[in-house]
């Protein structure tokens, strides 16, 4: 079972604060702001109390406080102010930091303040996607570099998964369109579901009706979707499942079902990228991420 990450190395702090590892060092030195501690070896890492002062200390930077100035603040000053800032802001340079101390620190009550913030001078969906999928995007790469752990993802992913919910049942359900049915699904194992639920409530904006399958849907469970009469159109997204290998044999397969048919398949993912959508007999089109995909429906 995974512990919570609570050593970081001078590469790590640079990844997630978007601070040169040479000015952190600067910083260091010159104004004693953070403390590196030593193993057993005598090699260098961080804490994440460090971690957490760092993000404190670069979102009172980005409201211009020199750091000289923040430099003689104590650190209950400086965490206090960062604070404060974080919830009267909601600007995306702001909102960012905010973000990523609220999941470094498990912060629920920051994210949700910092999330409101943004709401009161954006709509849901400009909040989605300028401020929420670049954050998943970037924690996404951090996790894989293993600078975090999986936890800081599904912290952040469930906040994000609440509001998307909630903003989907305001939508209610009347007059839908009924000249194409969306049907939303992600493959068997395949557990993110963000990016499918945002693309449900982007249809459901637009009146169109969906039928929301979930994740993790073995594939014998479309036939009788791929059996019915009226214009269908599949949407499903690909992070994890399937494999590199087995990607391209997935599509395959579901081409085989939709050949015969005049539904078509819109599919977003990084791992579809190299597929040629001319190879397959049926209406498919890939797309690298959610956002060009949603350009299409």
């Amino acid at each position: 079972m995974n512990e919570i990450k609570d050593n970081f190395t001078i590469k790590d702090l640079e990844n997630i604060s978007g601070i040169k590892a040479h000015t952190i060092r600067i910083w260091e030195k010159r104004y004693n702001l953070l403390a590196p501690k030593r193993t057993d070896t005598n090699i260098r890492y961080y804490t994440t109390e460090s971690l957490k002062k760092l993000l404190n200390i670069v979102l009172l930077k980005d409201n211009n406080y020199k750091i000289s100035k923040i430099a003689e603040m104590p650190y209950d000053v400086i965490q206090h102010t960062a604070r404060e800032l974080a919830n009267k802001n909601a600007l995306n340079q702001h909102s960012t930091q905010a973000f990523k101390l609220a999941m470094i620190q498990f912060d629920s009550v920051l994210f949700n303040t910092t999330y409101a913030k943004l709401l009161q001078q954006n709509t849901f969906s400009e909040v989605i996607k300028t401020n929420l999928i670049p954050l998943l995007n970037f924690i996404g790469l951090l996790w894989q570099t293993n600078t975090l752990i999986p936890a800081h993802e599904h912290f952040i992913s469930n906040l994000i998964t609440q509001k998307i919910l909630i903003e989907t049942e305001k939508l209610g359900y009347s007059n839908l369109s009924d000249t194409t049915t969306y049907v939303l699904f992600l493959p068997e194992n395949e557990i993110h579901e963000i990016g499918l639920l945002y693309i449900n409530y982007e249809l459901l904006l637009k009146g169109y009706k969906t039928i929301y399958l979930g994740r993790s849907l073995p594939m014998d469970n479309l036939n009788s979707f791929f059996n019915s009469d009226s214009k269908m159109c599949f949407i499903t997204s690909i992070t994890v499942s399937p494999s590199v290998d087995l990607v391209e044999g997935y599509f395959k397969d579901l081409d085989k079902n939709l050949a015969p048919t005049q539904h078509k398949l819109l599919a977003a993912g990084y791992k579809l990228q190299e597929l040629d959508e001319s190879a397959f007999k049926s209406d498919i089109k890939f797309f690298p991420n959610i956002l060009p995909l949603l350009k299409e429906v």
